[in-house]
């Protein structure tokens, strides 16, 4: 089987050619890199010269492997950095900043509201078995993370739109703030994929993806990854995926890069169909609270429209009147849009956010008294998404 090189430079395409063709690696004629259910790859007649933990070649998947190769071109084209590594999720992904650039007696800034295993990773894994030390801090102020600086601050880690309560953190300022005081900057952009934000171009070190969610966009494989400079990245290459062996399976490389073809497409109608339905159940008495950066209403609004100006994703947190169990009550009656977790998917997603995590004091009040509804809005008719959440309301109350 024999490879083409990819002819196609993607720093001279557009955005949706870089889409379709970054990183696509034409094997044995295929004009789609075929899925490559391989472990290992043939030596050369001299293997002599070979680096036995080298990534540059498909050698051996753990380190490399056709699909892996062609998906981390194809996602540094569309962010727009000068590399990339794939991992097996998202939360490895996250790890592998953490893993390989804090040490024992380092101390990282990190977002007081984010996913949940973020939390668990720097407040619980990484702290008892390290002893790294943690500050959670509102990062959508500057000044806080400032304030949380000490001499063995490390990193500074933030979500670009807060999981689940979608407050928006200013990158550039955070840069500044991090860069001037000798730490890193990594941030978590799986609610603003490429299309919408490139935390690089705003000085950011790091740039992490759940490529299970948008990137992927079909809800069927698990991947993550970690984007910026070759330099930065190569710690991360050797020790998280390398050593500690968290690769992406070539199934999953496969599968996301198929999905991740249509991203800048499917962002659009991800954006226009939050945007009404956010206006919508802003509209209703009925809703106690909608947040969604595009709305003027929304906190950090004038930072989201400098930030996002091509719209803030499709990711919405609200609540109705009424207590948890009529925000359960409400999400019962729905019929197309499904309650499962996950979100960034073709089809549109809904959950309630459990009030037993820490990060839930953080949140806007009406979230800690209501609860919280994280809507990750599809790909479905609009009018169609519009008329299930009013068919819910008008169930519930």
């Amino acid at each position: 089987m024999t490879e083409s090189p990819d002819r196609r430079r993607p720093d001279t395409l557009g955005e949706l050619s870089r889409a379709v063709h970054a990183g696509n690696r034409r094997v044995g004629g295929a004009i789609r890199t075929p899925i490559v259910m391989a472990n290992a790859y043939e030596l050369p007649d001299d293997p002599t010269t070979v680096n036995w933990s080298g990534t540059d070649i498909p050698l051996y998947t753990r380190n490399s492997g056709i699909n892996q190769l062609g998906l981390q071109t194809k996602l540094a084209a569309l962010e727009h950095t000068e590399d990339a590594v794939v991992l097996a999720s998202g939360v490895a992904a996250l790890h592998a900043v953490f893993f390989s650039t804090l040490s024992s007696g380092d101390h990282a800034i990190v977002t007081d509201i984010g996913y949940v295993a973020l939390r668990r990773q720097l407040e619980t894994l990484l702290p008892e078995k390290y002893g790294i030390e943690a500050s959670f801090v509102d990062t959508s102020d500057p000044k806080a993370v400032e304030a949380a600086i000490r001499p063995n601050t490390k990193l500074i880690h933030t979500e670009t739109i807060a999981n689940p309560t979608t407050r928006v953190a200013d990158v550039a300022a955070l840069a500044e703030v991090a860069h001037r005081h000798g730490a890193l900057l990594s941030v978590d952009s799986t609610f603003t994929p490429p299309g919408l934000f490139r935390p690089a171009e705003h000085g950011a070190d790091f740039v992490v993806h759940s490529l299970t969610k948008y990137i992927n966009g079909h809800g069927d494989a698990l991947g993550g990854a970690v984007l910026g400079s070759s330099e930065r990245l190569a710690p991360i290459r050797a020790d998280a995926m390398v050593d500690v062996g968290g690769v992406i399976s070539p199934f999953n490389a496969w599968l996301i890069t198929r999905g991740s073809v249509t991203l800048p497409l499917r962002l659009r109608q991800h954006v226009a169909s939050a945007h009404a339905i956010a206006e919508f159940l802003a509209g209703d008495p009925r809703v106690a609270r909608v947040d969604y950066p595009d709305l003027s209403s929304h906190p950090q609004h004038g930072i989201a429209a400098r930030q996002f100006p091509h719209g803030s994703g499709g990711m919405l947190a609200f609540a109705v009147n009424g207590d948890p169990d009529t925000q359960n009550r409400f999400v019962s009656h729905l019929r197309l849009i499904t309650s499962a977790v996950s979100l960034g998917h073709d089809e549109s997603l809904i959950v309630q956010v459990s009030r037993d995590e820490p990060h839930v004091v953080n949140f806007p009040e009406v979230f800690q008294t209501h609860g919280i509804l994280r809507l990750s809005v599809g790909l479905e008719d609009t009018d169609d998404l519009i008329s299930d959440l009013s068919a819910a309301l008008d169930a519930t109350f």
